[in-house]
């Protein structure tokens, strides 16, 4: 009798397992990856640019260093930048070693040091601006970056197209099997979409105009898509 209650709980057991196995079991389906890739030109810059000054001490190599900053500001007003598109982004004041190998080196002098960032919103400005900022008597101009100002709006088109890409693909794949696809069962995005970080270059601190070539900004986005696939004619 013991034996027979023994049996009969473990076919029920089973009979309660197996449709919570069945559950557990995903759909058959496809996975693929979809691409799109969007380049246009940027439409703003930023530039970094600054001034350094040496003294013999402290307080001179701060003067002279504001009163270059104060010179340089003033350009970028007279050339219409708007004061909300200049941003401080560096400001030191550090003394100066004579070389000593043999003991400590003593204090010779002092640099200071001020940098701006200069957003434009006009790439046909930047050469000009360049030029500008080295006319003031800026003694560093370190780079360019371009960017794109709707990006987010870029990316939503391109997510659109990943989609699309990676049905093309699916159903390429459920031809090749044999199947037809169904109802997309989830769609994910690879990596972190957006633009290329802001494009550095170089700028040479020559007296002739310079040159700037602005490009294209590339924006990228990936998806994979998951399809519930079925048996053809289903």
């Amino acid at each position: 009798m013991k034996q027979r209650t023994l049996l009969a709980a473990a076919i029920g057991a089973a009979l309660v397992a197996a449709p919570a196995l069945a559950q557990t079991m995903p759909p058959p389906m496809i996975t693929v990856s979809g691409e799109a890739t969007i380049s246009v030109p940027p439409d703003q810059a930023e530039i970094e640019a600054g001034v350094t000054s040496d003294a013999k001490t402290a307080r001179e190599a701060s003067e002279a260093n504001n009163a270059a900053m104060g010179k340089l500001l003033l350009a970028l007003k007279a050339a219409n930048v708007e004061p909300k598109d200049i941003q401080t982004s560096r400001l030191s004041l550090q003394p100066q070693y004579a070389p000593n190998r043999s003991g400590p080196s003593p204090v010779v002098g002092y640099q200071a040091s001020n940098r701006v960032t200069v957003r434009l919103h006009d790439i046909p400005k930047v050469a000009s601006t360049i030029d500008v900022l080295v006319g003031a008597g800026a003694t560093n101009v370190s780079g360019i970056g371009f960017s794109i100002s709707n990006a987010s709006k870029l990316l939503d088109d391109a997510r659109g197209q990943a989609v699309a890409d990676a049905r093309r693909k699916a159903e390429i794949y459920a031809k090749a099997a044999g199947v037809t696809l169904g109802a997309p069962l989830g769609i994910s995005e690879e990596g972190a979409p957006g633009p290329m970080p802001y494009r550095k270059m170089a700028v040479g601190m020559a007296v002739s105009p310079t040159p700037v070539a602005q490009g294209e900004e590339t924006l990228q986005v990936t998806v994979s898509v998951s399809w519930a696939i079925k048996q053809a004619g289903q």
